[in-house]
């Protein structure tokens, strides 16, 4: 879900800000996200609960600011972000595993972004 939010809510966030401004904002969110997400998960007891929608939802807007803006580009890196998520390549998965925390937690996703966005950039290169 909140990779859903944040495609439905990116489109906001570039009627009111610029590129610049979106960049400034995605690294207060992240570090802001590193400390809720740690707190939040320390407070459920499960370090990367599944309510916990922030570290989906910031590297997802970094995804959809450096995508191309049409759909079916943004529905391709919805769904590579969403299998990358889930699949957690290397070093996704050393976070997740060996840092069970805030950092962990929002990194993992970030290293998802990384991953979904070389792939966009092979294919945009493929069908120049």
């Amino acid at each position: 879900m909140g990779t859903l939010f944040a495609w439905a809510s990116f489109p906001l966030l570039r009627l009111w800000l610029s590129d610049f401004e979106i960049i400034g904002l995605l690294v207060v969110c992240f570090v802001g996200g590193v400390l809720a997400v740690h707190r939040t998960g320390s407070d459920l007891g499960v370090v990367d609960h599944g309510s916990i929608v922030w570290d989906e939802i910031v590297p997802f807007w970094l995804v959809l600011l450096l995508c191309p803006g049409s759909w079916p580009w943004q529905l391709a890196a919805f769904c590579l972000f969403r299998i990358l998520d889930i699949v957690k390549p290397q070093p996704a998965r050393y976070f997740d595993e060996m840092h069970k925390n805030g950092v962990g937690v929002m990194c993992d996703d970030l290293v998802a972004a990384a991953y979904t966005l070389l792939i966009l950039a092979i294919a945009r290169f493929a069908l120049a």
